[in-house]
């Protein structure tokens, strides 16, 4: 047998191990072809390149292939490849601190090894795609990593936090989950010394230290939900609540979630959340909507109706003179 046909092989146990949580021997040298004792030699070579392939002995044991203390090569499938070097080029324009240039070098690794007609497909995704960047805010990868450990392990974590209003102070909480917009990363969590859920910018954190205290999860609100709410409900004077005749989705297409929140409502009417410093301004987006409307929240919104009304009506009937 030469060593070509070994690594080939041995790139397929790799492929069927990452195929499927467990293998046994009996199954892996049904699916190449060859005997239990290949299969474990096999098993030995990926072990020696850095795959953590573990052997769990008895009936109903087999190889896994799990986490190791390093990142080993990695083996992707055709779509796989397409699928992570797009997801590359996008990463470049993050907004993580330092996330754009680690994507680049990733992806000049991945093109490099590309066979010439994955490339192809690849730069015919990204001829015929154009990628609008915001202007959000650049967050510390750091406490990204940080949070989400936090997130995943259930461990209290301590930060100063400079608040709307510019006020700063310490925080301990209780992260659930971290939740991205279109311009910011949002982290929901149980504030411990405010015995309440709160919502907190991560780029108004500083000093993120996760505690080694671990907590018992709680019940809590859909983060999505609740983020969307504090975004654009919390910081604002006035919300508005406005019933229109059009379907919640085409609304949320005309709305983005950052900006307002659309509920469901009956016979093709749906209802619109919004807040704002200004009813004169939720008036003005609503009417360029071109929709059917009902003022319903806050009183106030229905005296800046009146009051916009008459000063349009002003204008049609003044000759200017």
């Amino acid at each position: 047998m030469t060593v070509e046909s070994t690594t080939e092989r041995v790139l397929r146990v790799l492929a069927l191990l990452q195929s499927r949580p467990s293998w046994t021997a009996v199954e892996l040298a049904g699916e190449l072809g060859v005997t239990d004792r290949s299969v474990r030699r096999d098993v030995d070579r990926l072990r020696a390149l850095g795959y953590p392939v573990r052997a769990t002995p008895g009936v109903g044991g087999g190889y896994q292939l799990g986490a190791g203390t390093r990142l080993p090569p990695l083996l992707l499938h055709d779509d796989e490849a397409i699928a992570t070097a797009v997801s590359l080029r996008l990463a470049s324009g993050s907004t993580i601190a330092g996330a754009a240039e680690s994507a680049l070098r990733a992806l000049a690794k991945l093109d490099q090894v590309m066979p010439p007609r994955l490339r192809e497909q690849v730069r015919a995704v990204y001829g015929a795609t154009e990628t609008v960047v915001g202007a959000g805010t650049e967050i510390d990868a750091e406490i990204l990593t940080a949070l989400a450990r936090a997130c995943r392990d259930a461990t209290r974590v301590r930060f100063r936090y400079t608040t709307r209003d510019e006020t700063d102070g310490e925080r301990t909480v209780e992260p659930v989950r971290m939740v991205a917009t279109g311009q910011h990363w949002y982290l929901m969590a149980w504030d411990v010394d405010r015995d309440d859920w709160r919502t907190f910018r991560l780029d108004r954190m500083r000093e993120v230290a996760p505690t080694t205290w671990r907590f018992r999860p709680r019940s809590h609100p859909d983060p999505v939900a609740y983020v969307q709410r504090s975004v654009t409900e919390a910081p604002y004077p006035y919300i508005a609540r406005i019933r229109l005749r059009a379907d919640a989705e085409q609304v949320r297409d005309m709305v983005p979630p950052q900006v307002g929140r659309v509920e469901e409502d009956d016979d093709g009417w749906c209802v619109l959340v919004v807040g704002a410093q200004d009813p004169d301004w939720v008036l003005t987006h609503v009417a360029r909507m071109g929709v059917d409307a009902v003022l319903l929240d806050p009183p106030e919104l229905r005296e800046a109706a009146e009051r916009l009304a008459g000063r349009l009506a002003a204008m049609v009937t003044r000759t200017g003179r």
